[in-house]
């Protein structure tokens, strides 16, 4: 039997050390050890390790391409900006529409895809580079119709540089999807930052030069460095190992039209808010206006993308083991929602200070329509969620459904608040419109992702 001395020098819960009660662990020896613990486990799970670092990739792209609209902004005037980052969204719709979301086939279906991983991979990009620089070419033609005030485009040495753009986003974001599918999240971070930087290399060349299009000519030389470089690695490391890893077993090829259909007619119609909305604002408020919103998206877009990525490793685990889908997404669902929740606190609280590094006007016009976007990003998380629930389980009907109704209330209330408004207007747009679908979603819960399905 233990003295009284004995017993009141122990610790008051046990440690978790080797040592056999008494010792002389401190709490902070103790809290050490749980923390080396946290990270052992965060190691051994793919779900949320890939998922953390597909998000870092998505914070590090965001930083960085922040730092490149702040160079921007201190070497072009507010219109030039604004014209820009129009052309980039414009590149960035026709790049949706050509590639067909094929980037979210290569994440569902490659983890499988066994000794035909090569092939699809290939055939993916064969169609995004054929269909995104027709559409861009389409484009050019059009611009007069659709959008004058973008009529530079059409100049001999630009076109080239906005075709190049277009077809060469598409492949940046489907190596990222392939990337992902074969598990290795960690060069999706390289690339990002590669992309990155390099993009922010070429607009400083670009303005010594005292190029006029700087802005979209450093984007495509960007892309074709970044582009050149991943697929090296892609091809010759990430997809022979894979193919190694699945053995010589004889597979079927994964049967992906169906789906590639419905997904792409979802994903199409989310990316053609994101891309009309800028030039929505670029026809009723002018190319200054549209300036201040875009830098504002910049920062509120890497909340979107956060959702995003951490969705991205849960299709991918899902994919492997579908048994554990409703303990993965619910586990991604909390995860996902306090680390948003955290940023959004910060970005509302800063928001002022933050768009003041790009110059006072940015401040002063974009502090309230960041704030309403930051704070969409919040249901954003459910409705990224259901989405690629929607996606493991081949739900095709909700996979279009959501995304559809979701771009169609987006651009519905732009239409109607922007004139009235103006930029806070583009901002309750997108906060009505994420929260209207995301609270009956929230109410629905346990009827499209049943905890009965959770293990313990």
């Amino acid at each position: 039997m233990q003295s009284l001395s004995t017993r009141a020098a122990a610790p008051a819960r046990p440690c978790s050390c080797p040592r056999p009660l008494p010792c002389q662990c401190s709490y902070r020896d103790l809290l050490r050890a749980r923390a080396r613990a946290g990270r052992a486990r965060l190691a051994g799970e793919p779900l949320l390790r890939n998922g953390h670092i597909l998000l870092a990739s998505s914070m590090v792209a965001a930083a960085l391409g922040a730092i490149f609209w702040l160079f921007a902004t201190r070497w072009y005037s507010a219109e030039t900006v604004g014209l820009s980052y129009a052309a980039v969204s414009a590149a960035g719709l026709l790049s949706a529409v050509g590639r067909f979301n094929l980037s979210s086939v290569l994440v569902r279906f490659l983890p499988g895809a066994g000794q035909h991983t090569r092939r699809l991979v290939a055939r993916c990009y064969a169609a995004s580079i054929a269909a995104s620089a027709f559409a861009a070419v389409l484009f050019l033609l059009l611009i007069p119709w659709i959008s004058p005030s973008l009529g530079y485009l059409r100049q001999p040495v630009v076109a080239v540089a906005f075709v190049v753009v277009t077809a060469g986003y598409s492949l940046f974001v489907l190596q990222d999807g392939a990337l992902t599918g074969l598990r290795r999240t960690g060069w999706v971070l390289g690339e990002n930052a590669l992309f990155a930087l390099a993009k922010a290399g070429a607009l400083a060349v670009c303005a010594v030069l005292a190029v006029g299009t700087g802005i979209l000519v450093s984007w495509a030389a960007a892309l074709l460095i970044t582009v050149l470089l991943t697929n090296v690695v892609l091809f010759r490391r990430a997809i022979p190992a894979h193919q190694r890893a699945a053995g010589a077993t004889a597979s079927a090829p994964p049967r992906v039209a169906g789906y590639a259909v419905a997904d792409y007619l979802g994903n199409i119609s989310g990316i053609a808010a994101c891309s009309v909305v800028p030039l929505m604002v670029l026809a009723v408020l002018g190319a200054e206006q549209n300036a201040y919103y875009s830098l504002a998206w910049v920062i509120a877009d890497s909340l979107y993308m956060a959702a995003y990525s951490m969705g991205s490793s849960l299709v991918v685990e899902a994919a492997r083991a579908p048994e554990r889908l409703a303990e993965h997404a619910r586990r991604m669902m909390w995860h996902t929602g306090l680390l948003v929740l955290a940023a959004v606190a910060v970005i509302v609280a800063f928001a002022p200070w933050m768009l003041r590094l790009f110059g006072p006007g940015y401040a002063e016009h974009g502090t309230t329509v960041l704030r309403l976007m930051a704070l969409s990003a919040l249901p954003t998380v459910v409705l990224s969620l259901a989405t690629d629930v929607a996606r493991v389980r081949r739900a095709l009907g909700w996979m279009i459904g959501l995304q559809l109704v979701y771009a169609v209330l987006v651009i519905a209330l732009v239409a109607g608040l922007l004139p009235v408004f103006g930029l806070t207007g583009v901002g309750l747009a997108w906060l009505l419109a994420a929260t209207v679908l995301a609270l009956p979603l929230l109410v629905a819960l346990p009827r499209w992702l049943p905890s009965s399905d959770r293990r313990s």
